[in-house]
């Protein structure tokens, strides 16, 4: 797949962000929304934002789409004012929405060949039906397709200009696995091809696999952003799980273990001991467990995930 028309340049040095915003103010009456937001989505990259329900991360995305004017603030969509340079900027984006959007009576593919005849170097559309498993409902009007079947179709309307930039709205929301995976190929191979991506989704595994970069947004301010492995790794420490038998003496194991160490028995049998976990606590956890007669039947390292650091700042589950 080729997502940008014959003779572009995805790889030209020097170019701005593909999306940058600076000090985003969005009121809805007495409510602020949108709090003095900073954000910055890089080229050919995936960009995940995360929030909470009610965090102004919508209201964000939909703002750099151009259909909502900042209060105050500058937003900046390849360059391009997303409100004041619409006309300009539609044919460059994409856009993928959860919901509307589509004329209830057109059938699938109908619709998604009209939408590629507005785009100069559109995408092969037989393929990317079959991509995304749309060949067998390509006559049903929208309105008789399935939540999966509508979200395959919104993606693949979303894509089939060869966008410079996509927004992606909770793309694998109601799939079955084998679709939400060939969903994900598709995020990679428009990335591998130039492709920046903005995803929002409510699910941890799927920013982890995905993003090159997440900002979690709450209470209308981006309050981290970095690569999955840079926040994971600098959010709490990660933990060292074992089985046993029951009633060991965590006290006895505690005394062996660097002073900023934590043991419990979670259930019967099920230990978990956070700290620095390294091969020298490793090595004492099982020096210990042979000195006092234990035989682990399972030990394993658990690490910190993006789902524990959205937790740990925000307080709140992600919530579709």
């Amino acid at each position: 797949m080729r997502s940008t028309p014959p003779g572009g340049d995805p790889q030209t040095p020097g170019r701005e962000p593909a999306v940058e915003v600076v000090g985003l103010i969005k009121r809805y009456g007495s409510k602020t929304a949108v709090d003095g937001l900073d954000l910055t989505v890089a080229r050919d990259s995936v960009t995940a934002v995360l929030g909470p329900n009610g965090a102004g991360k919508t209201t964000t995305v939909e703002t750099c789409e151009g259909y909502r004017r900042p209060d105050a603030g500058r937003v900046r969509v390849l360059g391009l004012d997303p409100v004041a340079d619409a006309a300009a900027l539609r044919p460059r984006i994409g856009v993928m929405l959860q919901s509307g959007g589509v004329y209830a009576g057109a059938r699938a593919e109908e619709m998604l060949r009209h939408t590629a005849t507005l785009h100069a170097h559109p995408l092969d559309v037989a393929d990317l039906i079959d991509r995304l498993g749309l060949g067998s409902c390509g006559r049903t009007p929208y309105r008789r397709l399935s939540g999966g079947q509508q979200q395959r179709l919104a993606l693949a309307m979303a894509v089939v200009g060869r966008p410079e930039l996509v927004f992606l709205d909770e793309p694998t929301a109601g799939l079955d696995p084998q679709a939400r995976h060939a969903t994900w190929d598709l995020v990679r191979e428009l990335r591998a091809d130039g492709v920046s991506v903005v995803l929002t989704t409510h699910f941890m595994d799927e920013a982890e696999q995905l993003a090159d970069d997440v900002a979690i947004i709450d209470g209308g301010r981006v309050i981290a952003q970095g690569s999955p492995e840079e926040l994971c790794k600098g959010g709490a420490e990660n933990s060292l799980r074992f089985t046993g038998r029951p009633g060991l003496d965590i006290a006895s194991l505690l005394k062996a273990l660097p002073a900023d160490s934590i043991a419990a028995e979670l259930a019967a049998g099920t230990y978990r001991v956070n700290g620095r976990i390294d091969p020298q606590l490793l090595a004492t956890v099982t020096s210990w467990c042979a000195q006092n007669g234990v035989m682990p039947d399972s030990i394993a390292v658990e690490r910190h995930t993006l789902e524990d650091v959205f937790l740990e700042l925000t307080g709140k589950e992600l919530r579709a």
